[in-house]
């Protein structure tokens, strides 16, 4: 049996001058990455158009993704996530300049993609 530790928050890539995707564990039909960005954002006009699904979530940091035809981006922090359906337009419309922005995510095959619940409105316990 072989493990693998991960300090995802620690021994960050040192350039700022470029986001750096780090694969941390690939499979059949899946791709686990960390990212890391000091303040970069898609060019403009650019989208990415996949053809997987992917989930994303912030760890460290800020940031702002904008998803064709929604009227508001989405203003990301510490532990929000976004489930993206292959062929979903997205962008990153802005990350923090300020301190490096981590994100975790799952790449995952169309044909392996999770069907998602019904949007329900949140509950509280009583």
């Amino acid at each position: 049996m072989t493990i693998s530790v991960s300090r995802l928050l620690s021994s960050l890539p040192a350039t700022r001058d470029a986001e750096v995707t780090e694969p941390l564990l690939t499979g059949s039909g899946f791709r686990f990455e960390r990212i890391v960005s000091y303040g970069q954002a898609s060019p403009d006009g650019f989208w990415y158009d996949q053809t997987e699904a992917e989930w994303v979530m912030v760890l460290t940091g800020r940031a702002r993704l904008t998803i064709a035809g929604e009227p508001h981006d989405h203003d990301l922090g510490p532990g929000d996530a976004v489930f993206l359906p292959a062929r979903c337009r997205h962008r990153v419309a802005w990350t923090d300049p300020h301190q490096p922005t981590v994100w975790l995510a799952l790449v995952i095959d169309v044909r392996l993609a999770p069907a998602l619940p019904e949007a329900r409105a949140p509950t509280t316990a009583h």
